[in-house]
């Protein structure tokens, strides 16, 4: 009993810290996107490539089992109803609003940013610290899809053949750095004793990075937002080689 009662004390210690983390960097990113200090494209594009990431840095202070990935998934769950309450016009944050948003419409946040939380929420949900696919699935859409943005955007004037609103660089960037982030965390969570770190993990993560990227890249993914494609693609590829 003494037990269970320490490691609930635990989690929820845990929970706060991460909360109190997670939605002061959003606040973070809404005063940016209200003083203008970023564009409004990039400012966004920060808010999806940090918020997952740094929520996952506090996942080794959870316990294992499935009390601390429910905790964990919390607060990306808290974000699915902030997402709704938003883009319903319910609640109004024009900071938030405009911080993840393309063009300052609320009603944005009922695609991108709300299958942003409900992804991140369910791959702690099911997949938690201890699977390479929850690695995958949150760093190929937190920093690859969001670093390819970015890159697309800056260096993007070759577009691929098949999908004009793509560029090489911009997924050849995507590859890349949902690769490193995976790689990266896959060594951080090693430091903790989560996962084993060998290199057919880190060919997987290639293979995984890689597909994600083609995906990403392909005319669905213009017409079905990749915030979905590339959790999805993340997760099938994953079951096939972890």
């Amino acid at each position: 009993m003494m037990s269970q009662t320490w490691l609930l004390l635990k989690d929820i210690s845990a929970l706060a810290l991460a909360a109190a983390v997670v939605f002061s960097l959003l606040h973070l990113w809404g005063e940016t996107a209200k003083r203008g200090i970023f564009h409004q494209k990039l400012n966004r594009k920060l808010v999806h490539i940090s918020i997952g990431l740094v929520l996952m840095l506090f996942w080794p202070l959870f316990s294992s089992g499935h009390q601390g990935a429910v905790l964990a998934a919390l607060i990306p769950g808290v974000n699915i109803f902030r997402m709704l309450l938003l883009g319903l016009g319910i609640w109004k944050d024009d900071t938030t609003v405009k911080s993840m948003s393309r063009f300052g419409d609320y009603r944005e946040l009922l695609k991108g940013p709300l299958y942003y939380a409900i992804t991140i929420t369910l791959a702690t949900v099911i997949y938690w610290r201890t699977s390479p696919t929850a690695i995958a699935a949150i760093c190929n859409l937190c920093a690859g899809d969001g670093v390819a943005d970015i890159v697309g955007r800056r260096f993007g004037s070759r577009k691929i053949p098949y999908n004009r609103n793509k560029s090489f660089a911009g997924s050849i960037a995507m590859a890349v750095a949902g690769f490193v982030a995976s790689a990266a965390y896959m060594h951080y969570f090693c430091a903790f004793g989560l996962v084993q770190e060998s290199w057919e993990m880190l060919g997987g993560f290639f293979i995984v990075s890689l597909v994600s990227a083609v995906v990403e890249s392909l005319p669905i993914s213009t017409e079905v937002d990749d915030n979905l494609t590339v959790p999805l693609a993340s997760v099938f590829v994953s079951s096939l080689v972890f």
